[in-house]
């Protein structure tokens, strides 16, 4: 279900012209893609969050953590990007995940029990999803390379989250503002 729900988010954005595409867009419209594939990054920590429930997993996985961000790391130097500002950009989206996660299982442990759900297979399902999720946030980043190194970067990726939250009031998740601008505060170099 929520594997469908990113290809979609990517078709979308392949349609609408291309990953990064800059010609006539603004900085904000140019970012919108990295915020979209940040917040289904969240969006999907509450299928993480559903798995350590189960499971009785720590929210922290150090080992885990460094191994996404090498992962990025990796990828990102071979599309021309500084190493340093990608293990920060992706410091960023764990810790914003870890907040969707912490956040729901306090909640859950305060009502007794999380929601009536399907078992959710952490590392089957969830964390190959995440994985096409940081191929895309990579991506992204090689696209918005120019506009993240702006004076101006802080002040659109703020618009930019602000644009995406106020489009998706209905469907947005607790905290979706706070914890967007959690996942993207290294976005900027």
């Amino acid at each position: 279900m929520q594997s469908n729900g990113m290809k979609y988010i990517l078709l979308a954005v392949l349609a609408s012209g291309g990953v990064g595409t800059v010609l006539a867009q603004s900085a904000v419209d140019q970012l919108q893609p990295l915020v979209e594939i940040s917040a289904w990054r969240l969006i999907v920590a509450e299928q993480v969050a559903l798995a350590k429930w189960d499971s009785g997993a720590a929210v922290e996985d150090a080992p885990r953590e460094a191994q996404v961000i090498m992962a990025a790391v990796k990828v990102g130097e071979t599309k021309g990007l500084d190493r340093t500002s990608v293990s920060n950009f992706f410091k960023g989206q764990i810790e914003a995940n870890k907040i969707v996660q912490y956040s729901l299982l306090a909640d859950w442990r305060r009502t007794s029990g999380a929601p009536a759900h399907a078992p959710v297979n952490l590392v089957k399902t969830i964390r190959p999803e995440l994985d096409q999720i940081q191929t895309g946030l990579v991506a992204e980043l090689a696209h918005t390379k120019e506009v993240r190194s702006k004076t101006s970067c802080r002040v659109d990726v703020a618009k930019a989250i602000g644009k995406y939250v106020s489009t998706h009031k209905r469907d947005s998740v607790p905290m979706l503002e706070i914890t967007l601008d959690r996942a993207l505060a290294g976005a900027c170099t």
